[in-house]
């Protein structure tokens, strides 16, 4: 047999590697409807479980929830409250000891049709900052009720008093939010509205020099888990100190201090209007629902959860400390993220809370012909109602 050059074995190889090439592709050649390493599998594989969703949903079905609302007379019920705030306190992971001082300053004052408009900076707690425009209409009775609102996810605070995307003025209450800090003081109540931590001027620079739209609930909120503590509580405890900021301004009644917001704005309005008793009615927009088919379902940001939270209570349970404050709800029939289905079901939970404290004309619920936005027409009257005496 004649013996082969290299450059001949060299070809055979090549010629030999091809061949394999050509048949690997012929076995495993990619198609279109490829959707992982199952696509394709004709194994019977029918008792097998790979959603992790499903997995937890069945995990909820077991989950203990150790204080829900079981009590049947209104004695009975403010026990349970009192049970499940120190618990929920514990959960959210606490809060400052000791209330620092404010040093609030104004940094500018503008007048409107109607109202002034403050920017204004106070410290909540060492280390913390919060911007805040206090929205003061004219006709107005002083000491004014005055409505802490709360953005939901977005641009932060300027999208709910009139301020564009380039820092001008807008007069057509554009967004999901439409600018409902100024529908409050069209409709005669102070509005302070407060920038979230994680959105507008209260960002990491990484996440801020993305552009305006970036929120940086990571990595702070992730930051928080990590020390055992929430975003959750962080918000809250800036609504408390914007309570005391309220506090020393003479033009507001501090008696008569209301909390709401959308979406992440409506969290904070559900955990702190249930954690503080200063907070005499809210409104919750675009958020109560169900932990489970929620936040526990479909995908939100990390700022939402509250390590542990379902061994414990349900989020209708946590909207029942509200109780027997005034509340109201509204829900978009079309909300994506936060399912009618399951936001009825959530509000029903809560109606029941409040017939047992015997308070049910002080709870309403309105379901509206939109998606995930905030509404307000029965809502806002519903507040400037309850806080006008």
């Amino acid at each position: 047999m004649a013996k082969l050059s290299r450059r001949e074995l060299g070809r055979l190889a090549g010629g030999l590697a091809a061949a394999r090439a050509v048949t690997l592709r012929a076995q495993g050649a990619s198609r279109p409807d490829y959707n992982g390493p199952l696509t394709g599998v004709t194994t019977d594989l029918r008792d097998r479980r790979f959603d992790p969703v499903a997995y937890t949903r069945g995990l909820y079905e077991a989950a203990p929830r150790q204080l829900r609302f079981r009590a049947g007379n209104r004695g009975d019920a403010e026990a349970w409250q009192k049970a499940l705030r120190v618990k929920l306190t514990e959960l959210v992971g606490g809060f400052p000891t000791a209330r620092t001082p404010l040093r609030a300053i104004t940094l500018e004052t503008r007048a409107f049709a109607g109202y002034v408009r403050e920017k204004i900076v106070f410290d909540s707690q060492p280390g913390v900052s919060v911007l805040a425009y206090l929205l003061l209409p004219e006709r107005a009775r002083r000491p004014a009720a005055v409505m802490l609102c709360v953005p939901g996810h977005g641009r932060g605070v300027d999208d709910i008093v009139g301020i564009d995307e380039q820092g001008g003025e807008r007069t057509d209450k554009a967004g999901y939010q439409h600018d409902f800090a100024i529908q409050v003081a069209e409709a005669g109540m102070a509005a302070l509205a407060i920038e979230p931590m994680g959105f507008g001027c209260r960002r990491d620079p990484i996440n801020a020099a993305v552009g305006l739209s970036r929120k940086a609930c990571d990595p702070a909120a992730g930051g928080a888990l990590l020390l055992g503590q929430t975003m959750v509580a962080w918000r809250v405890w800036d609504v408390m100190r914007a309570i005391d900021y309220v506090a020393i301004r003479p033009e507001l009644d501090q008696s008569r201090v209301g909390c709401m917001g959308i979406s992440g704005g409506g969290t904070v309005t559900v955990f702190a209007t249930a954690l503080e008793p200063r907070i005499r009615a809210a409104l919750v927009s675009g958020y109560l629902n169900t932990f489970r088919d929620s936040i526990g379902s479909l995908a939100h940001c990390i700022d939402n959860y509250v390590p542990g939270i379902l061994n414990w209570a349900e989020m209708h349970d946590v909207a029942g400390l509200i109780a027997p404050r005034p509340l109201f709800v509204e829900s978009g029939e079309k909300d994506n993220i936060f399912p009618i289905r399951a936001s009825v079901e959530s509000f029903n939970e809560v109606r029941k809370i409040y017939d047992v404290f015997g308070v049910p004309d002080r709870i309403e619920h309105e379901v509206f012909p939109g998606e995930h936005s905030f509404w307000g027409k029965r809502g806002i009257p519903f507040l400037a109602r309850h806080l006008s005496a």
